[in-house]
This record gives C-alpha cells, structure tokens and sequence, in this order.
C-alpha cells in the first residue's frame, strides 16, 4: 500500500501515470475495471463535501471495492483516542482510507504511521492533491498535453493552489501565473518549493498581489471560491481585498482562447461572475467530473 497524503509524496513517474491513467477512465467510462474486487475503503469526512466525497466513493465502487464511510463525530478520537490508535486499528479492517479534515497534514501522516493502510489526503489546511491530480487531468483532456500550456490563477493561496502550484511546476514549459490578494498568497514555502521544481523542469511559477500588468496569451483561466471550505478570514473587510480579484469578461481580453477552470463550489458574483461559470468557456463541471476519474487513478495506485 502508498499513501497520497502530499503531492510532493509522488515522483515525477507516479505524477503522469495517475493523470494518464485518470484520463483514460474519462476516455472509457463503460470500462468495467475491477481491480479494486475485494478491497474496503474507508471515507472520513470531517467537513462538507460533494465533489470529493462522491468521487472516491463512487470511484471505489466502480473499481469493485466496497466502502465504509464515517462523518465527523463517528471515530473514537472525538473521544480521546490518540491518532496513531485510530490508525493502527482501521488498518486491521479497511485496505484504504480517504480522510477529508482540513486540519494539519500531520494528522494523515499519523494514520499513515502503520504499514497496512493507504491513507489519501481529500484536503487538509496545508493541500489538495486530488485536487492538483484534477486539475491535470483535465488539461489533460482539454488540451492532449501539459507542457508548454500557460496558466493564470487568480484568488485566493489557498490549498486548491498550493496543489495547482506543486503540480504544474512538475512539467517542462508550463507557466503558472498566480495572482492573489495582498496578505492571502501562497505560503513561502510552498511558493520556494514550487520554483525550485520548476527550475529543475524548466517551468515557470510567479505570483503577484495585484492584477496590474497581466501577461496575455494564457490556455486556462482558474479561479476558486473566496471563502474556502473550513476557514475564517481575519480580516472583516476582506472582501474588499479580494474585490479586484474577481474573475470576470475583462481578463479575456489578452487570452481570448482561454478556458476557464474553477474546482466548485462556486459563488456567482463574487469570486467569478455568471456569464464566466455558464458561459463557453467554462470547463468547471467536466473538471468537477473529472474528480471521479482521477480518484479511481489515485486509489488504483495506493492499491498497487
């Protein structure tokens, strides 16, 4: 068994066989693939999810293992019980377990501290990898490649970008440009990692606190809801930060072949205006599909 708790876990090898493996369950959804048969997977989610939670749990059971799901107050660590504890017994009766906690990184690394087990990382605070692993997927489809493709991501460094960032960075001639608000980027040392791949690859990874001077010519526009899933925003007048990053028919005006990239729940007129989300351009729910495609990648390869 592996574990997927962080995207920096996986080679460059183990990156391009799950998103090649994940386009082609999109490319063949009547596959009956079954190599999961006799598996149990477990799926803890701690916080609210539709997306992620659906695409492994149907994933896992398209791929012919059977599921056992928790909710937020179904383990015995609300009790008392340590991590570690949990851990060593789930690994006694399930195979894998999909944990969404969007708390520390080290809590999975506590469950994955037995060698029985894969543990995957559904979003902690610090990242989303199956979100990353998504997102490639999806320029993969879109585009047949990931190289040379140019990204701008405008919002929020949260851990939806953290992934974008650690995931681009893996392939030669992307460009990934991340616009954030003043006071809401990319951790340092996410964004240090990120450019010490990229050097090794002959990427490019940026980020900027306005939106003054855009580069033109980007493939894939990406945005993410302002308010991300189990966070509070110190700063009550945030929104008035983040107002001159919203994603709307302006930015087009350089890219005019861009499509727009979104990882939803989405929040019309705020981080994204209506006719961006609904409009043609808008790739955001073949990506939300692309969630279950990815998954069934990423829990095949824990199981290998």
């Amino acid at each position: 068994m592996r574990h997927l708790i962080s995207l920096n876990d996986l080679t460059d090898d183990d990156l391009r066989s799950i998103v090649d493996r994940g386009a082609w369950f999109a490319a063949h959804p009547d596959a009956r693939e079954r190599t999961l048969d006799g598996l149990v997977a477990g799926i803890y989610f701690r916080r609210t999810s539709t997306r992620t939670r659906t695409a492994f749990s149907a994933g896992a059971l398209r791929l012919g293992a059977q599921i056992v799901t928790y909710g937020p107050n179904d383990l015995q660590t609300n009790t008392g019980e340590t991590t570690e504890d949990t851990g060593r017994v789930l690994s006694r009766m399930v195979d894998l377990l999909v944990a969404r906690t969007s708390d520390a990184e080290d809590e999975m690394r506590a469950w994955a501290a037995q060698d029985r087990m894969a543990v995957v990382n559904a979003m902690s605070a610090e990242e989303h990898p199956t979100q990353g692993l998504t997102d490639l997927t999806t320029l993969h489809r879109q585009f047949g490649k990931i190289e040379n493709l140019r990204v701008l991501y405008v919002g929020e460094g949260n851990n939806s970008a953290v992934a974008l960032a650690l995931a681009l960075s893996r392939f030669p001639g992307t460009v990934l440009e991340l616009r954030t608000p003043p006071g809401y980027g990319l951790p340092v040392g996410v964004l240090d990692r990120a450019a010490a791949q990229a050097a090794r690859s002959g990427a490019s990874v940026a980020e900027r606190h306005d939106m003054a001077a855009l580069p033109d010519g980007f493939d894939v526009i990406y945005t993410t809801r302002w308010q991300t899933t189990g966070t509070v925003k110190p700063d009550p007048d945030w929104r008035t930060i983040f107002d001159p990053f919203q994603v709307n028919e302006s930015l087009w005006t350089g890219s005019p072949r861009a499509v727009f990239f979104h990882d939803l729940p989405a929040h019309r007129g705020e981080e994204v205006t209506a006719d961006i989300l609904d409009g043609p351009r808008s790739v955001a729910f073949d990506q939300a599909e692309n969630k279950m495609h990815s998954a069934m990648a990423v829990l095949e390869w824990c199981a290998a």
